[in-house]
């Protein structure tokens, strides 16, 4: 009996260990809010499931060090691989890599460069660049009446969300509705909150005058909100508008200091990304493009977003 017992254990742990599944998980930066929620999400969804183990490594904003991370992951013999690209414009050399070792690669949140040539057991996760800066910038449009200046925050120019997101705030702006509004000044303040601080204080030290912020996402318009106030400047006297939806960008909202994000499903794009990269590795076909949409926020629908990411 105890020899059937023994052996019926260890059939139960060899099966489970041959379902078993390990997915090396490479993100840009540890370091950042959003991202932050994104790996939270890659992390929860994973614990529900049986047998699945995330390695997940920080790439801290280094190229070649995110470039190493894959190498690391595929000798270790990783079932398949996550990635959130540091630069955009460096994947196709990462989906070459992957490739030529016959492991599945799934993109997330940021788009390769080389999306409309990503080889076989390859895809991208996240939501449709198209949404997120025309959504928030027709809303800004809508709260100014579509007349006055702008000023715009873009993010990583290395980033493909960054030039996607401001390709759609001067598309908005060129549309009827909205060409009374002018962009005044666009620069970078590479999605960072203390960037965006000081960016706008160098624009409020230059005097420029302006009736809204823009910004790429949510970090910058907050940086943004706290030199404004700084500078004595009243929250009804300007517009600002972010890309995220993040807590503390609805804290700012709920404070009416923030008047417009979008809400990037980050936990979504987790689980969907750790979906994709499991059917990968076992052989099944998958969109090369899934899609997450983006959601408009604004203080009227506030509280339906306050327990999301």
């Amino acid at each position: 009996m105890k020899k059937f017992i023994l052996g019926t254990a260890m059939a139960v742990m060899m099966s489970t260990a041959a379902h078993a599944e390990t997915i090396g998980v490479s993100m840009a930066l540890f370091d950042d809010n959003f991202l932050t929620v994104l790996r939270n999400g890659m992390q929860d969804y994973a614990k529900t499931l049986n047998g699945v183990e995330l390695q997940i490594e920080d790439a801290q904003n280094d190229v070649a060090k995110q470039q190493s991370q894959i190498q690391n992951f595929i000798a270790a013999g990783v079932d398949a691989i996550i990635v959130n690209p540091v630069d955009t414009d460096a994947t196709a050399a990462m989906s070459k890599i992957a490739a030529d070792a016959g492991i599945p690669l799934v993109y997330v949140n940021r788009e390769p460069v080389n999306i409309d040539s990503l080889p076989e057991k390859q895809a991208f996760v996240a939501s449709n660049e198209m949404e997120s800066g025309t959504l928030e910038t027709q809303e800004v449009c809508k709260l100014l009446g579509g007349k006055g200046k702008a000023v715009v925050m873009m993010g990583e120019l290395s980033n493909q969300a960054a030039r996607m997101r401001t390709k759609d705030i001067h598309d908005v702006l060129a549309t009827d509705a909205c060409k009374g509004i002018e962009i005044v000044e666009e620069q970078t303040a590479n999605w960072s909150r203390t960037q965006g601080a000081d960016l706008m204080t160098n624009w409020l030290s230059a005097g420029l005058e302006f009736d809204a912020v823009i910004a790429n996402n949510d970090e910058m318009a907050i940086g943004a909100i706290q030199a404004l106030k700084a500078a004595g400047r009243s929250m009804d006297s300007v517009v600002i508008g972010g890309v995220d939806a993040t807590q503390d960008a609805l804290a700012a909202m709920a404070a009416g200091d923030l008047d417009v994000t979008v809400f990037q499903n980050a936990a979504g794009q987790g689980q969907g990304s750790v979906d994709t990269a499991l059917k990968l590795a076992k052989g099944e076909s998958v969109e090369k493009k899934v899609y997450i949409p983006f959601e408009l926020v604004t203080k009227e629908n506030l509280a339906d977003y306050q327990a999301k990411n």
